[in-house]
């Protein structure tokens, strides 16, 4: 007889290991069934594995211009690169630990194999041996995550055109590597790479870097990496992509070629629905999302779908967020999905923002505000010699509420929960500007900017003022 849960959880991810945990805590027999390592592309392909390498390469970055502090550094600077990939491999294998204790710590039953949905409330699971064992559960968790999308009709040769999944393991570093694709992993990467002496150039179809965010965002750092001598090619694309004995060669629309060791695919990714047996409970997909409501509940009877796999947001957090509202509707509680989701970019400097852009706000028909202070001007980023960067606050013109905050600079992936609490508070831009904030911080940059949507930053000269609150009326 197959062994009943109130909840299984399909994947092991960010979203679907915290939902276990949830239901578990509240109260619930819970299984979690996951085909490949715990904590999923997150842990293991993505989040973790990439600030790893980007932390060593940023210490590179750090000691290489400590001499504008004053400190000298005598000798050559180098790296281990086998040295580093071991350091990230045993970060991996700790928190893979760490999950594996919490799910036991919870009483969670995990089952290590493959899952395929088997009629509502039956899942049967495949381990890597073939035995297959069938289980049954009240409601069941869809959490599978996504994968790197794979360009169709270029090479599909893995150790020259790459993704994410391969070049965060890579034994050996190229000499040349093409990026195609300026979004926030073509951009982390390219920002790690070049410090580790890789000649880097990034393609984007898109007139931007960071096509999804506040425009001046990713202007900003085109101008950073051209300064570092990243090569960048915006509103371009790669008409064709072919193999050759030591490389790979790239032709452009803008008609250069374009020669390189390896290529990394960073143009999205897709769900991992497929050969889930959606068609066994009658659950269509769309362009392989499975849509869902606030609830994360499908349009299948006791069935939800967090993550990746439904598209509202591909970030690890709000995976994480979206198992928690699915637990607490699996046993019988009442929680929505609605509360504002951060977005973070590792380069150096960080990127970070939450809420609307000006262009999104532009399409609503949303007359705005806009407040912007440079992080320069800051005693505190003057100190630690962290002057790149500004905070741009959005505001709705007519009732001052809080629509958006958006920075570039030192530690901005930190500051930005500041602006992430208040807009889940459905704050007024006024609130955040009255908000004391510790001096001396970087954040004191996002009080300066919610001033600024009103002229009464202090900290700014008269004509900057004037200047930017007439840029403001024009962008309303």
């Amino acid at each position: 007889m197959a062994e009943h849960f109130t909840v299984a959880v399909i994947g092991a991810g960010p979203g679907g290991y915290v939902a276990a945990l949830k239901a578990a805590q509240l109260g619930a027999k819970t299984a979690v069934i996951e085909k490949h390592l715990l904590g999923g592309t997150c842990l293991n392909y993505g989040c973790i594995p990439s600030k790893a390498l980007l932390a060593s390469a940023e210490r590179l970055y750090k000691i290489r211009h400590s001499e504008s502090l004053g400190v000298q550094v005598s000798g050559s600077v180098g790296f281990d690169w086998p040295a580093i990939q071991k350091r990230k491999d045993k970060v991996l294998a700790k928190l893979r630990g760490g999950i594996k204790g919490l799910l036991a710590a919870r009483q969670v039953r995990l089952f290590e194999g493959t899952a395929v949905l088997d009629g509502l409330g039956k899942i049967r699971i495949t381990d890597d041996r073939g035995q297959t064992q069938t289980i049954t559960a009240d409601r069941i968790l869809i959490a599978v995550g996504s994968a790197p999308v794979r360009i169709s009709g270029w090479p599909s040769d893995p150790q020259k055109v790459c993704t994410s999944d391969e070049a965060l393991h890579w034994k050996e570093l190229p000499r040349r590597l093409l990026i195609v694709g300026g979004g926030v992993i073509g951009c982390e990467f390219a920002c790690m790479m070049h410090e580790y002496g890789v000649k880097v150039t990034v393609v984007e179809m898109m007139e931007e870097l960071l096509p999804e965010m506040e425009p001046e965002l990713g202007r900003t750092l085109n101008r950073l990496f051209t300064q570092r001598g990243i090569r960048i090619f915006a509103g371009t694309k790669v008409d064709s992509l072919s193999v050759q004995e030591k490389g790979v060669c790239a032709v452009l629309s803008n008609g250069q070629t374009l020669e390189a060791d390896k290529v990394l695919v960073a143009a999205g990714r897709r769900p991992n629905t497929q050969s889930l047996g959606l068609e066994m409970i009658g659950l269509q997909t769309d362009r392989g999302f499975i849509r869902v409501n606030e609830q994360m509940e499908t349009s299948a009877k006791g069935i939800f779908c967090i993550g990746d796999a439904n598209g509202l947001c591909l970030l690890a957090h709000a995976a994480s967020a979206q198992g928690i509202t699915a637990a607490e509707n699996a046993v019988g509680r009442s929680a929505a999905y609605t509360l504002p989701v951060p977005n973070a970019v590792y380069t150096f400097p960080e990127i970070a923002s939450v809420g609307l852009t000006s262009r999104q706000a532009q399409r609503q028909k949303i007359p705005i505000r806009i407040g912007q202070f440079p992080i320069g001007y800051l005693g505190k980023a003057m100190a630690v010699g962290e002057e790149c960067g500004f905070v741009r606050v959005i505001s709705r013109r007519d009732d001052g509420a809080l629509l958006g905050v958006h920075i570039v600079g030192h530690n901005a992936t930190e500051i930005i929960e500041s602006a992430v609490a208040m807009l889940g508070m459905k704050a007024k831009t006024k609130d955040l500007g009255e908000m004391i904030f510790a001096h001396p911080t970087l954040s004191e940059a996002v009080k300066e900017a919610a001033e600024d949507v009103y002229e009464q930053a202090l900290h700014l000269p008269l004509r900057k003022v004037v200047q930017m609150a007439a840029e403001t009326e024009a962008v309303g």
